[in-house]
């Protein structure tokens, strides 16, 4: 009996030591990718990008939601199914997107990432809005663990800057546990329009220097949890009054107006080194030529965001499957036009199949040069070394795709 007894303390001593091991592995590397400069990781992002299939580099481009992998799943999309394994090989993509219907409790949704993560040539950016308030995807079900907060608004109002921080340091502690990697969030509008009714309450406040500052202070403090942090909506949508999701919008706000309010939080974002952008759908008419949505124009995501605001990582569109663009331009055409105007991710086109393939021809034909892919490429896994998402000790992933 003795004897039984020592056995089974030593496996249980044996397994304990295995675990600390794996943590404080998981520790290191993420320690070593904090040790490592920007040039360093921008150096390996593109070294892996040169090892990868044209076929991968075009799947980078584009963050999905469930749903767009089986869309004859019917039922609630809480598993990974066969046909979802059999679209990610296909459609090898960058990122997928979790609502709160694919999400029943913390087990499953945990689970349910780490399939999602096995079947992945590389690590996926695995998505969700977690704001506060009415849009919260995750905390909205007391099943998952994460504290639910109150709007923006109200934060804005009542929380010290203090209490802004633990907020972005819980939620994105308690999201990472879940498997997350990437926030849609904080909502970096300035609220001017009080009828507004994209954007509302879900903004910090009408005082662009005040949620300036709330936007330096969650930016920094969910990414040293390794949350990858989206500003979003470029270039403001706070004084518009349409709502993007429903149809074309459009403001009179001049380019002058908008870098003395609406771009301030941005910079702030910006200067505080977030990873991602979220341009919106909105139609700048005396900022731009063509009277298109800020997320095909080259002006307003070139121009504007990449060089006049010096903005070098990821920038990523609004979900593409929303009327203001689904009205009037195909998957196919929307996909390239976001392209040509300097987008690095397409979030969830109305049709994947159709998307992929647009900018396969493209490349192929020569409209649209491999070199342009592989910018966006390299920040997308610039960003996920950055997170630790791919270990920056790792050989270069061999594509045998």
């Amino acid at each position: 009996m003795k004897r039984r007894l020592w056995c089974l303390l030593l496996i249980l001593s044996m397994v304990l030591m295995v675990g600390c091991n794996i943590d404080g592995k998981k520790q290191e590397t993420t320690k070593k990718t904090e040790d490592l400069d920007e040039a360093t990781l921008r150096g390996m992002a593109k070294d892996i990008t040169k090892e990868m299939s044209l076929k991968n580099k075009i799947g980078q481009l584009f963050m999905v939601s469930v749903y767009s992998l089986d869309e004859g799943e019917t039922k609630e999309q809480i598993r990974v199914t066969e046909q979802m394994k059999a679209t990610l090989k296909k459609y090898p993509v960058g990122g997928i997107v979790m609502y709160s219907k694919n999400m029943k409790n913390a087990k499953q949704t945990k689970k349910m990432i780490q399939d999602f993560q096995k079947i992945s040539y590389i690590t996926l950016f695995i998505a969700t809005d977690e704001e506060g308030g009415s849009v919260a995807r995750v905390s909205s079900n007391k099943e998952m663990g994460v504290i639910h907060y109150p709007t923006a608004n109200e934060i804005g109002k009542t929380y010290s800057s203090k209490q802004i921080t633990q907020m972005g340091k819980n939620q994105s502690q308690q999201l990472k546990r879940l498997g997350f990697n990437m926030n849609f969030a904080p909502v970096a509008d300035v609220l001017t329009n009080k009828n507004n009714t994209e954007v509302g309450d879900r903004c910090f406040g009408s005082n662009a220097s005040d949620v300036a500052d709330i936007i330096s202070n969650l930016v920094k403090s969910m990414q040293k949890q390794q949350i990858s942090a989206v500003l979003k909506h470029f270039p403001g949508s706070g004084d518009t009054w349409g709502d993007t999701h429903r149809g074309k919008t459009d403001t009179d706000q001049t380019i002058q107006h908008l870098r003395k309010r609406d771009f301030k939080p941005f910079k702030s974002g910006i200067s505080a080194d977030v990873d991602a952008v979220m341009v919106s759908h909105l139609m700048l008419c005396n900022v731009t030529d063509e009277k298109e949505p800020s997320t095909l124009s080259h002006r307003v995501v070139t121009d504007i965001l990449r060089n006049e605001l010096e903005y070098d990582h990821l920038i990523i569109t609004d979900a593409m499957n929303m009327r203001a663009i689904t009205d009037d331009y195909s998957s196919a055409e929307a996909t390239l036009k976001a392209l040509e105007a300097g987008v690095d991710m397409i979030v969830m086109p109305e049709n994947l199949k159709k998307s992929y393939e647009a900018v396969w021809k493209a490349v192929k034909s020569g409209k649209v040069k491999e070199s342009r892919i592989n910018e966006s490429v390299e920040r997308v896994i610039y960003v996920k070394l950055k997170r630790g998402e791919i270990p920056p000790d790792t050989k270069l992933l061999k594509d045998n795709q």
